[in-house]
């Protein structure tokens, strides 16, 4: 005995006709009377009567008919409650996306702000680069993300500037420059640089390329690297040195100094924008629980960029 069988035959026994009972459940007739027959079989006795004119049902069925709506009720209830609770869990969580530096920098200070306000929501965490985590948040996987802002940006999305993230020069830690309390871009001009993949990283990447070009000089790069983390563990063998947020000092990585950049002039080129990200239009208390908190807190996590 099955569950869909006792809906089917609920159905049949409320209607007292086939027809209309299949067109109750948006099936065809003679997989209704399928289903029936499979459960009289099952059972070992008839649950209807059939004649040419009526249908009703036997003693048997009038039984049955009882105990499978208190069947069908308690299924149902569970079902109600599980859903119920499986929204409410998701209710109470909140999946975010970052890339390395604002993972780095920015979430465990707004994580920190956050949890003192709303410690009942639970938050997943996801880090990776801009280029994946905006599909993510199309296809529902999260629902926010911190990210550097496309120069296309998808109209599905809806962005938030926050601030611009400062860049430093990280230097073997034996360096000659690596004392230095702050670096013009012209003291550098003949290092080997090291510098990120523009296809995942463009605003990285473009970071050196234009610091470079503001003054005039053609950056030497000897290695593209994929990962931030492999850019900073580069530097500490002593490949080269590397133009990088600030964020990333907190990246632990022996060997390294990082030094303050000093550019020509004030302005974007030297810095890197950081940006939340959602869906646009979409509904989300939890979401615009953390987006408060940012709002709240942005000029001093600001600050620290």
């Amino acid at each position: 005995m099955e569950l869909h069988q006792l809906r089917c035959f609920v159905a049949a026994a409320d209607q007292l006709h086939f027809g209309r009972a299949a067109q109750h459940l948006q099936m065809l007739p003679s997989a209704l009377g399928r289903q029936i027959r499979l459960l009289e079989e099952d059972l070992g006795t008839r649950l209807f009567a059939r004649t040419t004119r009526a249908v009703s049902l036997t003693e048997d069925g009038t039984t049955l008919l009882r105990d499978a709506r208190a069947i069908l009720a308690r299924v149902e209830a569970v079902e109600s409650n599980l859903r119920n609770r499986s929204r409410e869990q998701t209710a109470r969580r909140l999946r975010v996306g970052a890339i390395d530096s604002a993972a780095a920098g920015l979430l465990p200070l707004l994580l920190r702000d956050f949890r003192a306000k709303h410690p009942e929501i639970a938050v997943q965490l996801l880090e990776d680069k801009t280029v994946r985590l905006l599909p993510k948040i199309l296809t529902g996987a999260l629902d926010l993300a911190f990210v550097r802002p496309p120069d296309r940006p998808d109209k599905r999305l809806e962005f938030r500037p926050l601030f611009q993230e400062t860049a430093i020069v990280a230097f073997p830690q034996r360096h000659a420059l690596a004392g230095k309390k702050s670096i013009a871009l012209s003291e550098i001009a003949d290092e080997q640089m090291l510098v990120p993949d523009r296809r995942s990283r463009p605003h990285s990447y473009d970071l050196t390329i234009k610091l470079f070009e503001q003054a005039g000089l053609t950056p030497r790069i000897v290695q593209v690297a994929d990962e931030k983390q492999t850019i900073i563990n580069l530097v500490a063998t002593r490949l080269g040195v590397a133009i990088v947020p600030r964020w990333t000092t907190r990246m632990a990585v022996s060997g390294v100094r990082f030094v303050p950049l000093r550019p020509r002039q004030s302005g974007p080129v030297g810095r890197l924008p950081l940006a939340a990200a959602w869906l646009r239009a979409s509904r989300d208390p939890v979401r615009d629980a953390m987006l408060s908190v940012l709002e709240a807190r942005l000029r001093s996590y600001a600050r620290e960029a």
